[in-house]
């Protein structure tokens, strides 16, 4: 991938899609740095340090909105809760980098001086590591019926590392339910697929991260979804290994 200017940054929170009503998004991840220098017989004057405990943040600030549905009710409702968290730094397309983790809702404000722009801000704190990772399904294609989506390759789940996914399903209409899933298989066509990590059935707007611990030497992935009755949904599927 070649260099980008952020235009399209495509950050989910919940059941919110953030796109269209923030201008800024960022997500950090740091590692303590724990000092363990100690006297030396060579007299070398170098620090010496180990990785200590690792954790995420994300922030954003946009335009305020307010109504059902919008980023007000949705920020204000969830406070002090963790919720799904995914950052697509570009696009939310299938097969778009991603970042995927859960985050509890910190922070929440809007208000400004007369004559501004009402806008909003938030904060989030990562409360499972971070995964680099993919989009698995997009928010732009609703789905009415039961089905699959993209395989994609990604890698194998060695221990001790997990795949993560998150669920955002941020538009819900009708009468029903849909169970979203996320299967592997060692081969693109995924004639044997298995099931490695399954969402709670969503009958409303929601979210959810989940982790699959392995091993498994499959390196195909992608989403699948079950739907009862008469729905129509748009979600997101973010996915990665860490």
């Amino acid at each position: 991938m070649s260099k980008i200017v952020l235009h399209n940054c495509r950050p989910f929170l919940g059941a919110a899609d953030l796109t269209s009503v923030s201008n800024s998004c960022e997500l950090s991840v740091e590692v303590e740095e724990k000092d363990v220098t100690a006297f030396v017989p060579t007299g070398a004057a170098w620090k010496e340090v180990l990785g200590g405990i690792k954790s995420a943040s994300w922030s954003g600030e946009g335009f305020w909105e307010a109504g059902a549905g919008t980023v007000d009710e949705l920020s204000f409702v969830d406070l002090g809760q963790v919720r799904a968290l995914t950052v697509a730094p570009e696009t939310a397309a299938v097969g778009a980098p991603a970042y995927v983790t859960g985050a509890l809702r910190s922070n929440y404000a809007q208000g400004a001086s007369v004559g501004d722009v009402a806008p909003w801000s938030a904060e989030a704190t990562g409360t499972w590591p971070v995964a680099r990772g993919v989009i698995l399904h997009d928010p732009g294609t609703a789905r009415s019926a039961t089905g699959t989506g993209t395989a994609l390759q990604v890698a194998a789940v060695t221990p001790p590392q997990y795949a993560y996914a998150t669920l955002h399903v941020v538009s819900f209409t009708g009468t029903g339910t849909i169970a979203v899933r996320v299967e592997s298989d060692f081969e693109v066509g995924f004639a044997t697929p298995t099931t490695r990590a399954t969402f709670t059935t969503a009958a409303a707007r929601g979210s959810e991260a989940i982790r699959y611990a392995g091993p498994t030497t499959d390196t195909f992935w992608r989403a699948a979804w079950t739907v009862t009755g008469t729905v129509s949904a748009l979600f997101v599927v973010g996915f990665g290994i860490q």
